[in-house]
């Protein structure tokens, strides 16, 4: 027994042989491969689906989920993709032409004629109708991550139009997933308009995200102050609502700035406006300083002369059109003398069959007046219909640019330099020729002038005449920005009184200030008053101030208050 026992103890103890060793070492190393090789296959596993997911697919697969956020988390992974039908899901989906087949995961979208085509490679697929299909919902949520893909869709463009439209959709929505597309555009981007506005979308993007850093959402902050306008204000309101400490006050503060400039702007834009509309009544007017002024006539036939101005506009323009297109573009050159030498020999004809025998009885000559100009609407209808007549602008009167946040119309502006050009111009006329040297001395003292050689008669005539001819000049204008129609000088009859009244019967530089002041007074009012209520006040106002100054702010002897 105790031979046995030792021996068993020498056995445990002896080294193992070396066949044992190599036996247990295979077993060791087999499980380790194996391990290794399950590893393997995990990772396998693991990663297939997110290899998948980059398949075009797979990309489109979210979109048949009937899931919104699915929807909006597709929506910028398709824009990023590069996928080549991206554009047409996008743009289908923003016409509610986006459908899906739910068991087999398809996605198609149609066109504006109802023909399907797979969504994954923009084949039509004929076998397919829509009625077994499900159309891909929309939200809110799902309507902002569309217009950022949109966006982000056209921020690589060839087109710098179609990146900065791109651009300020992307601002618009500040979708944080449109990052870094906005990023990787603004390394691409070589025009700087275009750049700005992709710096402006990034900032908006950084200073509406809380888990940004503060230093880089007060940079941000600071960029939208730089733009200065009611989307940066929305954007910044929005920002200081809910955020916190040193970016809550930078954002208010940059939001009061903004909105102190554009107040102070809405002011330049009131005053540039009421030049405009002074503008037009000045050409409305100046005519009937003339008539009214130096002639003592109450002309309300000086509207109809204005509507004729206009419709010789329309009339060479309909005969360059038809008969001479290549002259299309000068037709306002040419109507512009036409107007005038019409207008003028309308105005002689009325001074000499009617009004030359109704001096110093005003209300006879008003009420003749008054008939005259029912008359020349009349045959306005019977010739050319009552229906307003489309005049076109020339190219250098089309369009507009921006004066820091003011957009000026080339149209308006032009109109402007017009009725300034006329306004000198008469001046000249009158200062600087015989026929207004013997004008002016008629208007200061007739019985003086007659004794003198002057011919009064023609003189008035002349004078009739010229006050017309300016007013059709003014229908020229006007039918650049108003319609054309018979009753187009009604409209400018009641203000063309007003002003001349203001200004000072018969005192060109009173018409130039009272056309002047009406037309700013008028557009400060309409926005606290409204349109109507604005032109009482006004009329009011005039009353109050002939009540004091019954002359006007320049008074000047005429004939009618000579001794």
């Amino acid at each position: 027994m105790t031979n046995s026992a030792g021996t068993a103890r020498l056995r445990a103890s002896a080294p193992i042989a070396p066949r044992q060793r190599a036996g247990r070492n295979g077993w060791i190393e087999t499980l380790s491969l194996l391990a290794a090789a399950l590893s393997v296959f995990t990772l396998l596993l693991v990663a297939a689906p997110q290899a998948r997911a980059q398949g075009p697919g797979d990309l489109l697969v979210a979109l048949t989920t009937d899931k919104f956020p699915d929807t909006e988390r597709a929506l910028t992974e398709i824009a990023a993709s590069g996928l080549p039908t991206a554009p047409q899901i996008v743009e289908a989906l923003a016409a509610n032409r986006l459908w899906f087949n739910g068991p087999a995961r398809k996605l198609y979208f149609t066109d504006e004629a109802g023909k399907v085509f797979d969504a994954a490679n923009g084949l039509e697929a004929p076998d397919v109708s829509t009625g077994a299909l499900k159309r891909v919902r929309l939200n809110n949520a799902v309507r902002r991550s569309l217009d950022a893909a949109r966006g982000a869709l056209t921020l690589m463009s060839p087109d710098p139009v179609r990146r900065r439209t791109a651009a300020d959709s992307v601002f618009k929505s500040r979708d944080a997933t449109a990052l870094p597309l906005v990023e990787a555009a603004l390394e691409r981007e070589t025009v700087a308009s275009t750049r700005k506005v992709l710096e402006e979308a990034r900032a908006a993007i950084i200073a509406s995200d809380s888990g940004a850093p503060e230093v880089k959402r007060l940079e941000s902050i600071e960029i939208l102050k730089s733009r200065g306008d009611q989307d940066a204000v929305s954007v910044l309101t929005t920002v200081a609502s809910w955020s916190e400490g040193r970016v809550k006050d930078a954002a208010g503060a940059a939001s009061s700035t903004i909105q102190a400039k554009l107040a102070l702007w809405r002011n330049v834009q009131n005053i540039w406006y009421g030049l405009s509309l002074g503008s037009v009544l000045l050409l409305a007017a100046i005519g009937l300083a003339i008539t009214f002024g130096v002639m003592g006539i109450i002309n309300m036939a000086h509207g109809e002369m204005v509507m004729l101005g206009a419709y010789t506009t329309f009339v060479v323009q309909e005969w360059a059109r038809t008969s001479h297109p290549a002259m299309l573009n000068y037709a306002l050159f040419i109507a512009i003398p036409l107007a005038f030498l019409f207008t003028a020999a309308v105005g002689i004809l009325i001074e000499r069959l009617v009004i030359r025998h109704l001096y110093g009885r005003p209300l006879e000559t008003l009420l003749a007046t008054f008939g005259i100009s029912l008359i020349l609407q009349q045959a306005v209808r019977t010739i050319f219909g009552a229906n307003n007549r489309e005049v076109s602008a020339p190219p250098f009167m089309s369009g507009s640019f921006d004066f820091g946040s003011l957009s000026i119309g080339y149209g308006r502006m032009w109109i402007i330099v017009f009725a300034l050009a006329v306004f000198f111009a008469l001046q000249f006329v009158l200062r600087a020729t015989s026929f207004g040297l013997r004008m002016r001395a008629v208007t200061q003292n007739r019985r003086m002038a007659s004794s003198m050689g002057i011919d009064t008669n023609r003189i008035d005539a002349m004078a009739f005449g010229l006050g017309s001819g300016i007013a059709g000049m003014a229908g020229v204008a006007l039918s650049q920005i108003d319609n054309v129609s018979p009753n187009l000088g009604q409209s400018y009859i009641i203000d063309s009184f007003m002003v001349v009244v203001f200004g000072g019967v018969g005192n060109l530089w009173g018409t130039l200030l009272g056309a002047v002041t009406l037309g700013v007074a008028n557009k400060f009012l309409e926005p606290i008053a409204g349109a109507v209520l604005g032109k009482i006040l006004l009329l009011v106002f005039i009353i109050l101030f002939i009540q004091k100054r019954p002359r006007g702010l320049f008074a000047q002897k005429g004939r009618a208050v000579e001794a």
